[in-house]
């Protein structure tokens, strides 16, 4: 395994982020380059450590070992095939995964654990500029046809395996563009929409057809999508966003999260909702949170604060989360380093009790109280109330479950058994199968909300019951069981 003393030689490390005062005034994604020497090093320090927990941690089960040996021996090329083997796109996972693998890391006991997602980034993007990624056609097709009604990373890679194995594949998104959360969730700055359209490229030329601007449900029944295919997966999300409802919601300039980003990925520069000049409050302090605050701050902001129920976690892991499960640590972001050095902050364990507005029905303040922790449900602190300025208010507080449009409903009016588990989500069996022959379901649909991660490894396993469905064996990877639970 790579340097057997490299976990002792060297000291964990990750790029540079680009000055704060440089990289907020423009959307490029906020790390410098990573010199090789560095990222070799970083290779090295993985461990012979008999069994590779960080397996354990990567719902993917990435052969992480091994790709870090490849990279330290300076075999691209064969890393780039480990990398692919288990990740239909390392490139969104290496940027926006949260790591569980690295929570999991042996070496992570009682050290910094190896950078994996830094040498992950490194490997594809070693690969797409040596053009070592190149389309995978199928050799045949079944003349088969597989509708995928979602474009994030769950639809995307169950189209992508469907399509390889030799179905023909129709992606839709009720969207403009192809990405789902990819596109227009996630800012640019966390991942630039380039490492997107790249592989949407290569989908193309191996046979994934895209029809965007199609809301199924509305424009084409669940019944129509059943007659023109012989299977369907539904992978459209999470999107059913949790509210807010206290005095003052309605008002003029309170926004869920998922109103507000997307416009700001759609156009960077004239965004329909702007935080130009305005006092921000984010309420909510997850990833989700954290990408409002980084855009608030680029759109120009007077001020932002960023507002969190639960107190805040430890800067080290407790003993009631120990390895190799994943800590709720508190985390520095890019959004929130920035937060910091400019005029912001992030206030823990507060509560919004209500909104105030002026007499154009706009917000202009939200009064807060300070709270007790989860054990005390959250009892307000006498004498703790106050209020802050808030000129635009972005409710970041998670998603509740997939939307009950018409295509649920529709599928639930079809369905031999209960269409919804008791979470609210599309429940599934062993093989991801719906209540509705030839429907299944992967990713948050089903799941709930989630990991990017967990996104791709159920389109991954979702696809190869699909081909077994319709070809009566599969060669695809064999699939998670749809129970399994993160860590996290």
């Amino acid at each position: 395994m790579a340097d057997p003393k490299g976990f002792l030689t060297h000291d964990r490390e990750l790029p540079a982020r680009r000055p704060v005062d440089v990289r907020i005034r423009d959307w490029r994604e906020v790390y410098e380059d990573f010199p090789k020497p560095a990222l070799t090093k970083q290779a090295s320090r993985c461990m012979d450590c008999g069994i590779p927990f960080c397996h354990n941690g990567c719902p993917l089960g990435n052969l992480i070992p091994e790709w870090n040996d490849l990279v330290y021996r300076d075999d691209w090329r064969d890393a780039v095939e480990r990398l692919h083997a288990t990740n239909n796109f390392p490139e969104f996972t290496g940027r926006l995964c949260p790591a569980p693998c690295e929570a999991a890391c042996v070496l992570g006991i009682n050290a910094d654990p190896v950078a994996i997602k830094r040498v992950e980034v490194e490997i594809i993007e070693r690969a797409f500029a040596e053009g070592w990624v190149t389309p995978q056609p199928p050799e045949a097709k079944t003349g088969k046809r597989v509708a995928v009604v979602g474009s994030g990373p769950a639809g995307l890679a169950a189209a992508q395996q469907l399509t390889r194995a030799g179905h023909d594949v129709v992606v839709f998104e009720r969207a403009d563009r192809i990405g789902g959360l990819l596109r227009y969730g996630i800012p640019e700055f966390k991942m630039e929409k380039r490492h997107l359209d790249r592989r949407l490229e290569q989908m193309k030329a191996e046979g994934t057809e895209f029809r965007t601007g199609v809301n199924v449900g509305v424009d084409v029944s669940a019944d129509e999508l059943r007659e023109e295919f012989d299977a369907i997966v539904l992978a459209g999300g999470a999107t059913a966003w949790r509210d807010l409802p206290v005095p003052g919601r309605d008002l003029k300039g309170v926004h869920q999260a998922m109103e507000y980003l997307p416009p700001a990925n759609r156009d960077l520069a004239e965004s329909p909702i702007s935080a130009k000049d305005r006092h921000v409050v984010v309420i909510g302090g997850g990833d989700t949170g954290a990408d409002c605050v980084g855009t608030a701050i680029r759109q120009g902001a007077a001020s932002v604060t960023q507002l969190e129920i639960m107190p805040r976690p430890p800067a080290a892991r407790p003993g009631s989360q120990p390895w190799p499960t994943y800590p709720m640590l508190f985390k520095m972001e890019s959004a929130h380093e920035e937060l910091e050095a400019g005029a912001g902050d992030r206030v823990y364990a507060a509560s919004t009790t209500e909104f105030l507005g002026d007499e154009d029905g706009h917000v202009r303040a939200l009064r807060l109280v300070d709270v007790e922790g989860p054990a005390a449900g959250f009892a307000p602190i006498p004498g703790s109330e106050r209020k802050i300025p808030a000129e635009l208010v972005t409710l970041a507080m998670g998603f509740l479950g997939p939307e009950k449009g018409p295509l649920l409903t529709g599928l639930a009016a079809l369905a031999s058994r209960d269409f919804f588990d008791a979470r609210g989500n599309v429940a599934r069996g062993a093989s991801y199968e719906t209540a509705v022959d030839g429907v299944f379901a992967a990713g948050d649909m089903g799941r709930g909300q989630s990991l990017i991660v967990w996104a791709i490894a159920e389109g991954r396993s979702a696809a190869a019951a699909v081909d077994e469905y319709l070809a009566g064996r599969t060669a695809l990877p064999v699939a998670i069981p749809p129970t399994a639970r993160p860590l996290l």
